[in-house]
């Protein structure tokens, strides 16, 4: 699990917060994410992130 959003957190680094859910995918596809990180992002709630804890909250708990 701990494995899961530090490997999205690879492809979140540089991104603007606060950000979307949509804006975060749309910054790891930019990044060359791969699916299973994509597929992460997907499951989190669709909400404001102000930070990188916050997405890596939301990701533990899918």
């Amino acid at each position: 699990m701990a494995q899961d959003f530090i490997e999205v957190q690879k492809y979140l680094s540089g991104v603007d917060y606060p950000a979307s859910k949509e804006q975060l995918l749309e910054h790891a596809k930019e990044k060359g994410a791969p699916k299973e990180v994509l597929d992460d992002l997907k499951k989190i709630p669709e909400e404001e992130y102000d930070g990188p804890n916050r997405v890596s909250k939301a990701v533990s708990k899918t």
